[in-house]
């Protein structure tokens, strides 16, 4: 069963504020906190941060605790710019693994600028099923690894809507240590990159963006094209380029209800590491499989959702749905492109309305492969 990032259930957010809950009878601190979430009592031009504990279970790592946290605001206080958020994970487990995780979308004043990244800081098993689309449903070898990965945009707006600028990328993949699964009998060939790399990759990007939520898109069009080139010459271990394009549409149908398809490629070429190949699955496109679960030099993969923002019930304005579907393939090259042995996945899940001012849900969403089920809890949309 494939669950989240990590073959994992993540156990969050409202079974934590039940038990915060019934801790914090007669602390009055904690009970002003938790009422300030659900009731969300904050003035709409202000920022705001929430903070919150994680468990999850899984077979690689055991017990699982972590501590999440999401700061969203408008720059300078004005409703008028594009909310930035800022969230940040940080987790370790009962087999000594550990990870420290920061996301971000940020505009300033007047959208001069646009910063879009994330950071990973981690000790975290990999599961590696093979290279291509025709790889074994069972993981050949699992990876224990140290990870670094920062990937930053900075981008300054041309004209409206459209953002143009700096991108970088560096990975590392150190103390590497490939474990064979246990119903492997026949030693494996490793593949490039498999004694570890560092990799340092420079570009430029080329964004349309007239999203003015990023977690909760009613309505807008978000277009990136990328180039990054990573070279020995600056210190990378391998000599590679990668193009990504990623189109995401939305609109808006009723008062409620939001169609949104996303559309994504990334192609590479030269002497890519396997961790850095295009990785198909994971908790945003292709739910419900695991992140990598499917690599190959290139990938094409689509999804379409129906979200419910909200469910107009009776007793509440907070509770919504969604429906999605996603296909995707990856590949070689150009020449062994075709439309056999597509993957496909669907599912449907349930929005609680966090912060009801600015609009921002949590999400648990089911989706189904032809592998088993996958589960997600997190903060904002899938895409």
């Amino acid at each position: 069963m494939n669950i989240s990032l990590s073959n994992t259930l993540k156990v969050i957010f409202i079974s934590t504020l039940i038990s915060l809950t019934n801790f914090a009878h007669g602390q009055n601190i904690v009970s002003k906190y938790i009422n300030s979430i659900i009731n969300d009592t904050s003035d709409i031009q202000k920022p705001q941060f929430l903070i919150y504990p994680t468990l999850a279970y899984s077979p690689e790592t055991s017990w699982e605790f972590g501590l999440s946290s999401l700061l969203v605001y408008y720059a300078n206080q004005d409703t008028t710019n594009r909310l930035s958020e800022i969230n940040g994970f940080t987790f370790f487990t009962l087999e000594n693994q550990y990870g420290l995780w920061f996301d971000h979308a940020i505009y300033s004043d007047e959208d001069k600028w646009f910063l879009l990244g994330r950071i990973r800081f981690q000790s975290f098993p990999l599961f590696y099923h093979g290279i291509g689309n025709d790889t074994p449903e069972e993981y050949i070898a699992r990876v224990d690894a140290n990870q670094i990965f920062i990937k930053e945009r900075i981008l300054r707006k041309i004209r409206k809507d459209v953002f143009l600028g700096f991108e970088t990328d560096f990975q590392r993949l150190s103390s590497v240590n490939f474990n064979p699964a246990e119903e492997i009998s026949e030693p494996q060939e490793l593949p490039l990159g498999s004694n570890g790399s560092t990799n340092l990759g420079f570009g430029i990007g080329l964004v349309h963006d007239n999203r003015h939520n990023v977690l909760n898109v009613r309505k807008g069009f978000f277009s990136e094209l990328a180039m990054l080139h990573y070279n020995q010459a600056w210190g990378s271990t391998f000599n590679f380029t990668s193009i990504i394009s990623d189109t995401r549409l939305y609109r808006s149908i009723g008062k409620h209800n939001v169609f949104a398809s996303q559309l994504l490629g990334q192609f590479n070429s030269g002497d890519v590491p396997f961790n850095q190949l295009a990785l198909m699955g994971g908790e945003s496109i292709m739910r419900g499989y695991y992140y990598g679960r499917y690599r190959d030099r290139n990938q094409i993969a689509a999804q379409v959702e129906y979200r419910f923002l909200p469910i107009p019930f009776n007793f509440t304005d907070r509770i919504g749905a969604a429906v999605f579907a996603g296909a995707g393939k990856v590949f070689p090259d150009m020449r062994n492109f075709n439309l056999d042995n597509v993957v496909v996945s669907g599912g449907a899940g349930l929005r609680f309305l966090l912060f009801p001012k600015k609009d921002i849900y949590t999400r648990l969403d089911v989706a189904f492969t032809a592998e088993g089920t996958g589960f997600y809890l997190f903060i904002g949309e899938a895409f």
